[in-house]
């Protein structure tokens, strides 16, 4: 009997795998707290639960998030809705399903040695920027001040930062770009004291624009498969980061656990956790419409050279979360 029932709970947990749906994730960037909703949705079974095997593919310099979902390399990307909507607009129909991120993390971070006190002492200095998608932000930003980005004395001289903080600690430039939970506090390790930075964080400058959203391509949302599919993604995904908010540390060792290239420590992903927590909180994953309005008017704000030139349509859908937080 006891051999017959091993057998028949065998089957059943056979047949359990056999119906898993898959789903790959490609991250924005490496395996680092920034994506901890996800690896502790997968570590503590909550996509399982849903019936779903996840692999989730880190992400780096040279990997585009919109470029590997356009060849078919992931069902659902992490991407800043900048980068998604100038993509959609060159013809790449991407369309936010959730909104893990309300808050947006991005700021420049200077030297109080070169004088910048405020935006208007931005003009005639260096200014570090990110390129491949993360420029959009601050190319509407300085669009917004009327600062021209070409240099000159009325201008700004943009650096094409690596992901790194060199230009700042090497004092190539004034400013460099850097994100609340990440650069920034490698610039602290660096053996800069906070006291010696003056930061601008785009939420505070009235700029920010959505970081972090979950996109899928438009035509994939027609199959009610797929729309099923994504909706236990995002309600297993969203009971992943609600965790990490509330167990940062604990989040944060799950990340290492997953970080391959062994790059990572803990006290840097415990730090980051906790900021990316700030980030997270309030969010249910469903996008808030004005947060994505203002996004949108923000970067229309490029005067001749918007980052899109026109109020996109669909590129949003609160159908996902409409169905996964019932």
């Amino acid at each position: 009997m006891k051999r017959l029932m091993t057998t028949a709970l065998f089957a059943g947990f056979a047949a359990s795998a056999a119906q898993a749906e898959d789903v790959t994730l490609q991250l924005k960037w490496v395996t680092q707290a920034q994506f901890a909703g996800y690896y502790v949705a997968q570590e503590k079974g909550f996509y399982e639960e849903e019936g779903l095997t996840v692999t989730i593919k880190p992400g780096g310099p040279d990997i585009a998030p919109t470029q590997v979902i356009a060849g078919g390399g992931a069902d659902v990307v992490v991407d800043w809705m900048p980068s998604a909507l100038a993509a959609r607009e060159k013809g790449l129909p991407l369309v936010n399903i959730a909104q893990p991120f309300k808050s947006s993390g991005m700021m420049l971070t200077c030297l109080a040695e070169s004088g910048v006190t405020g935006p208007e002492d931005f003009k005639g200095k260096t200014l570090g920027v990110w390129f491949y998608g993360n420029e959009y932000p601050f190319l509407s930003w300085m669009a917004t001040l009327g600062i021209p980005t070409t240099g000159g004395a009325d201008g700004v001289e943009v650096l094409k930062q690596g992901f790194n903080v060199d230009p700042l600690l090497q004092k190539q430039a004034a400013c460099i770009s850097t994100m609340t939970y990440n650069e920034y506090w490698q610039v602290i390790d660096a053996g800069i004291a906070e006291s010696d930075l003056v930061t601008f964080k785009y939420e505070d400058q009235g700029v920010a624009t959505l970081e972090d959203g979950l996109y899928v391509l438009e035509e994939n949302l027609a199959d009610p498969a797929f729309e099923e599919k994504m909706v236990k993604f995002v309600r297993a995904s969203m009971k992943g980061w609600k965790y990490a908010e509330e167990n940062p540390d604990e989040a944060a060792m799950i990340v290492l656990d997953n970080d391959e290239t062994g790059a990572q420590t803990e006290s840097h992903q415990k730090r980051m956790m906790a900021e990316v927590a700030k980030l997270t909180a309030g969010s249910t994953g469903a996008l808030d419409v004005a947060d994505y309005e203002r996004t949108v008017a923000t970067l229309l704000a490029g005067g001749s050279d918007p980052v899109i030139s026109a109020a996109p349509e669909g590129a949003y859908s609160l159908a996902i979360t409409d169905k996964a937080l019932q």
